[in-house]
């Protein structure tokens, strides 16, 4: 057992993109990391205290969101997000020295590897058995085990595990990005920036007609840009769903913290997940009218209404 917590425990093993997700967060944090076998037991090492902070992965610009990492944040112990990594991922086909494409039977990675590279795996291996494993390391692993012919990771991952790149690039979208996100323990948040992400999810108090257009008003009214909505089974019964949120800004801008004041009011619980900064940088959009300063002067109006200084 460790005699201190790890600064950040990480979805390993050891050749995951996670793991360089984390050496692009900080290259001096993997002397210390503590890999993982799987997403809801890199954030339980948070919550029971084995780690400071965890990287995991989020969404990818290919296949969406990744749902583990949603529904722990959903409805797991609270945590908080702290940062995001933006990673470009770029797959490779890594097997033992000496094989052949025609000499490959069965394929592992990711579930979130396999859809990114689907068409070149029936273009080149049609007859290929896909079999999903932990992380695209863990494929890797099972490879120089000799359990999987192939795996799909990143091509980094092939010496860690002695293996051969037989193929580089193997995915279907060139470009492809993976989001991360740090997460710890709930505290203080940072302050904005001005190029922030705010997170949470929102539970419906009941499903009616317009619903879910009563929960995306509360954003519109205020100006409030959304960049990602995900809807997820609760999974106590059909039909029923939270909604996991990205929009623009930081918890501390006026027209952000009203909209989630009014969530508060329509839904039967708000998880805030977190403000942050924004790795790509992007300035948050201000649309007219809804500046700190405009709600400040609205409702300085308003207190002078109430009082008869008009």
């Amino acid at each position: 057992m460790r005699a201190m917590a790890a600064r950040f425990a990480y979805l390993g093993p050891e050749g995951t993109f996670t793991e360089a997700a984390l050496a692009e967060l900080d290259p001096q944090a993997l002397t210390d990391a503590l890999p993982c076998p799987s997403i809801g037991a890199t954030l339980d090492a948070v919550r029971g205290g084995a780690a400071e902070q965890a990287v995991v992965p989020i969404e990818n610009s290919v296949e969406g969101a990744v749902t583990a990492t949603l529904d722990e944040l959903a409805t797991g112990p609270h945590l908080a997000i702290r940062a995001e990594v933006l990673l470009p991922v770029r797959f490779a086909l890594l097997t033992r020295a000496g094989t052949a494409l025609a000499d490959i039977k069965t394929v592992g990675g990711h579930p979130q590897a396999q859809p990114q590279c689907r068409h070149w795996l029936a273009g080149h291996l049609p007859e290929a058995e896909w079999r999903p494993a932990a992380s695209n390391a863990e494929a890797a692993h099972e490879v120089a085990d000799g359990m999987l012919d192939a795996a799909l990771a990143g091509a980094f991952a092939a010496d860690r595990y002695g293996l051969a790149v037989l193929a580089d690039g193997v995915s279907d979208v060139s470009g492809a990005v993976t989001r991360f996100v740090v997460v710890s323990r709930p505290g203080p948040i940072a302050a904005a920036t001005g190029a922030d992400r705010t997170s949470l999810v929102a539970f419906l108090r009941e499903d009616h007609p317009g619903a879910l257009m009563e929960l995306l008003t509360e954003f519109a009214v205020r100006g409030v840009n959304l960049t990602r909505i995900e809807s997820r089974p609760i999974g106590d019964g059909l039909g029923r769903y939270c909604f996991s949120i990205d929009c623009e800004g930081h918890l501390d801008d006026a027209r952000v913290g009203e909209a989630l004041m009014g969530l508060r009011r329509v839904c039967a619980e708000v998880r805030f997940l977190g403000s942050y900064p924004r790795q790509d940088g992007g300035r948050t959009q201000v649309r007219p009218g809804t500046s700190n300063a405009e709600f400040a002067q609205a409702t300085a109006w308003l207190s002078r209404l109430r009082y008869g200084r008009v």
